[in-house]
């Protein structure tokens, strides 16, 4: 099955989001993470989904004692996000209590495993993680589809490995996407949606390509076009 295309709104201003989720009607899926929700808060996620009609990716990689993340997952279902994000490092403990948070319910909880901005250095000297950063990545999404989450976020480069050790069924998001045609910006490991989707990604996420695009609409056309080819 094709990867679904989620864009990203990595933007300053609920005016800004709207009118780029205008511009991109065919778009089912859109990302809402810190920039945006630390600027127009909870309402908007509420508007997104029940006004506006779209499915929302709440991507705030919650990471906190397990009674804070199960309250903050519960806020997230009753916003109606349907994607949530929490840190894989904040254990089983964590992860089982958000879990447990959004049962019932059509929110799915998904772990960030390693920042992609993380180096093998920075997880060794700063951090003080004694493996490499795939390797790290390996642990983390083995352990914590195990603990409850129902897939991770990944490097497109990361996709096969995991896939690897958690099987077919765990939910894989893909950011790190740019379309042949779009220019790499500040992305130094990259994919393009097609060879996302091929590895087995269910869901690319989009943002610049689509959002400084001149007719976002038909980047959006030709995003998912690919993802079916």
């Amino acid at each position: 099955m094709a990867a679904k295309l989620i864009t990203a709104l990595d933007l300053n201003s609920e005016r800004e989001a709207v009118a780029a989720i205008e511009a991109a009607p065919d778009c089912q899926w859109f990302k809402v993470g810190l920039q945006l929700f630390t600027r127009c808060g909870p309402s908007f996620v509420q508007r997104l989904n029940n006004e506006i009609g779209k499915n929302v990716f709440l991507d705030l990689k919650l990471h906190d004692i397990p009674n804070t993340v199960s309250h903050a997952a519960k806020a997230s279902v009753d916003l109606g996000a349907k994607l949530i994000t929490v840190h894989a490092c904040g254990g089983e403990a964590m992860i089982a209590a958000a879990r447990k948070a959004v049962e019932g319910s059509e929110t799915r909880v998904l772990a960030v495993t390693v920042l992609t901005s993380i180096t093998d250095v920075t997880l060794r000297d700063e951090i003080g993680i004694h493996e490499p950063v795939a390797e790290a990545v390996r642990r983390y999404a083995r352990c914590a589809v195990e603990w409850g989450a129902h897939g991770v976020v990944a490097s497109p480069h990361e996709i096969e490995t995991i896939r690897e050790v958690v099987g077919d069924g765990p939910v894989i998001v893909t950011p790190g996407i740019r379309p042949a045609w779009a220019s790499a910006g500040d992305q130094a490991r990259f994919t393009t949606p097609r060879e996302a989707s091929q590895r087995g990604a269910d869901f690319v996420v989009v943002g610049r390509p689509i959002l400084e695009h001149s007719d976002p609409a038909a980047a959006v056309k030709a995003i998912q076009e690919e993802l079916h080819e």
